[in-house]
């Protein structure tokens, strides 16, 4: 007799499983190796000392393990946030910046149970696959400060790192390539003294663990005006890459993830974040990439991520402080490489040209501003723009007589501010009979332009002493037609 499946509750989680746990280990271990660097030069950017950059990610990795809705995904402190939040530390200081984290991650949570992540549906292709390859390029330029003006050895071993990386799993895929990489690397240049960057050059790592604090500032309404501004940056840019993040991982792992939960879930971690002296952050999309190309797939590696972060920089800090930084650059330019959609440059020619307008716009701007976030916000306008513009060219307006004597015009396609504006041009008001028949059966009214257009035409036929009248309406066009009929114009 066969024994019954366990109860769900009962059942032994995912990661649990030797196999899978290995992996997420070892995954959670180069990220965690990919994120020291990292988090030390966005603190540079946002002007803080690189402590705060660590803090922010160790915290944040570790919370959104737990609530965030995207397994797998890694969560930190990051260069889109830096750019936000640095012209606040620079005018008024890091407790105006902990303070600004808090209350960004207060709207964050507030946007996720309204419901935010909904809003990502209206993002079309073409702009994912702009941030797609934006963000690879991003990820590449970054590396670009550790291969100019260093020791001509850098290149070498930046070289021998890639050939690892590529090369490692086509013999095995025991062991993530990127962690062997960094490991064979770090030991040549300690047994063979070779004299190259490495993590301790670009900053000092903590030796103390981050400990709870509110931000020292005046509970007033005037720190309230001054951090708001930034608060709402750090919410929306926030959020807009960490579902773009989720959706791509959603894409490569074929599994689904919970938008909502993700949104409110990144609010609880920037909180948390500043609370503990953090940055605050969003999800990232490099390290991000490292880990699910390493083969992880739970909320155990995003965990581990930012443990192992925390042992690495205050107990084993002598030991990463000598890493190259050679091994990581080399894993970064991996993760560009693997980033990069491919496929959208060999089939560019076969696009329709809106399409490559609207990708091409999302890179130029991205690149421009270093802003994920304004990139995929210009490249959304982009596609509404032509989008409107095409379905204004698809309505059509044709005419004929009945057996009566009225003319009849046959107006079908979709009715809406782009392609009504122009519908009152379609109409000969001095030349037709005195009864008009304005037939909607194939169309669509969608909004009250529209319906102030309409308006508009049998306005014109009365003041002529004609009737027109508008037959054909679905009920939806016909509810929307009748509820804003004769109120639109002052005629």
């Amino acid at each position: 007799m066969s024994s019954l499946p366990a109860p769900p509750a009962l059942r032994r989680p995912s990661w649990l499983t030797p196999s899978v746990a290995r992996t997420e280990v070892l995954a959670g271990l180069v990220v965690a190796l990919a994120l020291i660097p990292e988090a030390i030069s966005f603190s540079i950017i946002a002007g803080v000392d690189p402590r705060v950059g660590l803090f922010s990610s160790f915290v944040m990795a570790v919370v959104i393990a737990f609530t965030g809705g995207r397994p797998a995904m890694i969560t930190a402190a990051t260069g889109a946030i830096a750019l936000v939040i640095a012209p606040l530390v620079r005018d008024h200081g890091l407790s105006y910046l902990l303070a600004a984290v808090v209350l960004g991650g207060v709207f964050q949570v507030l946007l996720g149970l309204a419901g935010f992540a909904r809003l990502m549906r209206f993002i079309p292709r073409s702009v994912m696959v702009g941030f797609v390859n934006a963000l690879a390029i991003l990820i590449f330029t970054a590396q670009l400060p550790q291969l100019i003006d260093v020791p001509w050895l850098v290149y070498p071993m930046a070289a021998a790192g890639l050939v690892i990386i590529f090369g490692l799993p086509r013999l095995t895929t025991v062991v993530p390539a990127p962690l062997v990489s960094i490991i064979v690397l770090t030991v040549i240049t300690v047994v063979a003294a070779i004299a190259v960057p490495t993590v301790g050059d670009q900053g000092e790592l903590p030796d103390t663990l981050p400990f709870f604090l509110l931000p020292d500032v005046p509970f007033t309404l005037e720190t309230l005006s001054i951090i708001t501004p930034y608060a709402l940056g750090v919410a929306f840019v926030g959020l807009m890459e960490s579902l773009m993040t989720a959706k791509l991982v959603d894409d490569l792992t074929d599994t689904p993830s919970n938008k909502t939960r993700e949104s409110w879930g990144q609010g609880t971690a920037n909180i948390a974040s500043g609370l503990f002296g953090g940055m605050g952050g969003c999800a990232m999309i490099g390290q991000t990439m490292i880990n699910v190309k390493s083969g992880a797939r739970t909320r155990l590696s995003t965990f581990l991520a930012g443990a192992f972060l925390l042992v690495l920089v205050v107990v084993l800090g002598d030991i990463v402080a000598i890493i190259p930084m050679a091994a990581l650059v080399a894993v970064m330019i991996f993760v560009s490489i693997a980033t990069f959609d491919w496929h959208s440059l060999r089939t560019i020619h076969t696009m329709p040209l809106s399409e490559t307008a609207v990708m091409l716009s999302t890179v130029a701007v991205t690149l421009a501003t270093h802003n994920l976030a304004i990139g995929v916000g210009v490249g959304v306008l982009v596609a509404c723009v032509l989008f409107a513009r095409r379905v204004a060219h698809l309505v059509q307006v044709t005419a004929t007589t009945d057996a009566d004597g009225r003319r009849v015009y046959q107006v079908r396609g979709a009715l809406f501010f782009a392609s009504s504006n122009d519908l009152t041009t379609q109409f000969d008001y001095a030349g037709d009979p005195q009864e008009v028949v304005i037939d909607l059966s194939g169309a669509q009214v969608w909004d009250a332009s529209t319906v102030a257009a309409l308006d508009a035409i049998t306005h014109k036929y009365e003041t002529r002493g004609k009737s027109a009248t508008v037959v054909g309406l679905s009920d939806h066009s016909a509810a929307r037609y009748e509820r804003h009929a004769g109120q639109l114009s002052s005629h």
